[in-house]
């Protein structure tokens, strides 16, 4: 009996170590480390992550506008009057997206395409919101698109396409320029490199 109940345990645990390792930055041992220490403190810890869990599950919801993270229909930097709406930052991710915000470089409004393109991983335009990027520029709002999209070839890649679909429209295209390392992921950054990188921003061509 006592040789059952430890199996189960150990196959509930090993199933919990197998899903924190499919996150991003987390392998086997790392996953493995997360949830002994949530164990470990269980009193302090374990309950909080619970209630959080289960508010993101029933409560959290995307954003109708840009795409962030929400509780209500539109986000609150969407929703923020004194923000400029003409101005539209398009970024890869919603974690690009708070970094832009914290960094307070940035006073316009954002895009968040849920990704960048790759052919070989079966990403097309159709699978990224492209077509909700068009939509928003097509309704003659938007002066400018600034692509704060990764320096990478995904990233160009990525940039390139949604400059040739956004050409056509009587806007200003610009992308981040100097401060932003070859290969560089845009969370990463620290808030000073993407205060220079938005103050130098460059026409997109």
């Amino acid at each position: 009996m006592l040789s059952s109940q430890l199996k189960e345990s150990q196959s509930e645990l090993e199933t919990l170590i197998k899903i924190f390792a499919k996150m991003p930055g987390l392998g086997p041992r790392s996953a493995q480390r997360l949830v002994f220490h949530l164990i470990k403190k269980r009193e302090i810890m374990l309950d909080q992550l619970i209630s959080s869990l289960e508010i993101i599950n029933s409560k959290i919801k995307y954003c109708e506008i840009c795409g962030n993270v929400t509780l209500d229909r539109v986000c609150e930097v969407c929703s923020n009057k004194s923000r400029d709406a003409s101005l539209v930052c398009v970024v890869e991710d919603i974690s690009d997206l708070w970094a832009m915000n914290r960094s307070g470089a940035f006073n316009g409004v954002f895009h968040v395409l849920g990704g960048l393109l790759n052919p070989m991983e079966g990403i097309g335009p159709e699978k990224l919101r492209i077509s909700n990027l068009t939509e928003r520029v097509a309704s003659g709002s938007v002066k400018e698109i600034v692509l704060a999209l990764g320096a990478t070839i995904t990233g160009q890649t990525t940039a390139n396409y949604i400059f040739q679909e956004l050409e056509k429209y009587a806007i200003q295209i610009t992308s981040l320029a100097q401060g932003v390392p070859v290969g560089g992921e845009l969370d990463y950054l620290d808030d000073s490199t993407i205060v220079a990188a938005f103050n130098a921003r460059r026409k997109f061509d």
